[in-house]
């Protein structure tokens, strides 16, 4: 039996998660969704879409975490809100997104897409947070391989890294691909890639991080229990 392409997993990952949540009447017409950023996340989108177009699904509001999810929500004809429309009031009924490690105890780092900020603020702001991966994001714990992502406003770079490294990290400010520089979010801001040689505890870091002077947010995700979808290289997809 040939197993399936990571790219296989993220497509079959979003169709399951989506149809399942239908299925279980977590998402349903009129409702107000928020829709995540990356290539995992947008089988999600293309999906829903999808769900809208045979009539499964009507009258969904999406509020997007970036640009990307925003270009791909309007190309599917899936109108977007902000929090502050008075149509969404600040208040979400789910958010669907990827991940890039998710440990045991379901906490998670996001923000290999540099839209950690938005993603916080959409999936903090809803009732239930539902996040779709492949099994290789599976970690026994996180920050030691893949790195922590901290925005930054850019005149408080220095300091910030200082009080990372002070906290154990290994900081790299993140380099733009086909750009000359660093990565500007789309908040306008920088992103220091930090890194540690043993585990760490997230669910203090998540804070103590957020308390350094010129630190926007960074992409520690431990406040929420997610339902997690996990596709495997069998073709199974198992739910957490």
């Amino acid at each position: 039996m040939s197993s399936l392409t990571q790219k296989e997993q993220k497509k079959l990952v979003g169709k399951v998660a989506i149809d399942t949540l239908i299925e279980k009447k977590l998402i349903f017409s009129g409702m107000k969704i928020g829709l995540g950023t990356g290539s995992t996340a947008m089988t999600a989108v293309t999906r829903l879409a999808e769900r809208i177009s045979d009539g499964t699904l009507r009258d969904i509001k999406a509020v997007s975490t970036s640009f990307q999810t925003a270009n791909a929500c309007e190309e599917y004809g899936i109108p977007v809100f902000t929090l502050n429309s008075k149509l969404i009031n600040g208040k979400l009924d789910l958010a669907i997104d990827g991940a890039d490690e998710i440990s045991p105890e379901k906490h998670l780092i996001k923000g290999g897409g540099a839209a950690h900020v938005k993603e916080k603020i959409i999936e903090y702001s809803s009732n239930q947070l539902v996040i779709i991966a492949d099994e290789s994001k599976l970690v026994a714990t996180l920050g030691t391989k893949f790195a922590l992502p901290v925005e930054v406003i850019a005149d408080a770079r220095v300091p910030v890294t200082q009080a990372l490294e002070k906290l154990g990290a290994k900081c790299v400010l993140r380099e733009g691909v086909r750009k000359c520089g660093p990565v500007i979010t789309d908040n306008g801001n920088q992103i220091i890639d930090c890194t540690w040689e043993q585990p760490v505890n997230a669910v203090k870091l998540e804070d103590k991080i957020n308390s350094i002077t010129g630190v926007v947010e960074n992409g520690f995700f431990t406040k929420k229990n997610p339902i997690v979808f996990i596709a495997n290289a069998d073709g199974s997809v198992q739910e957490l």
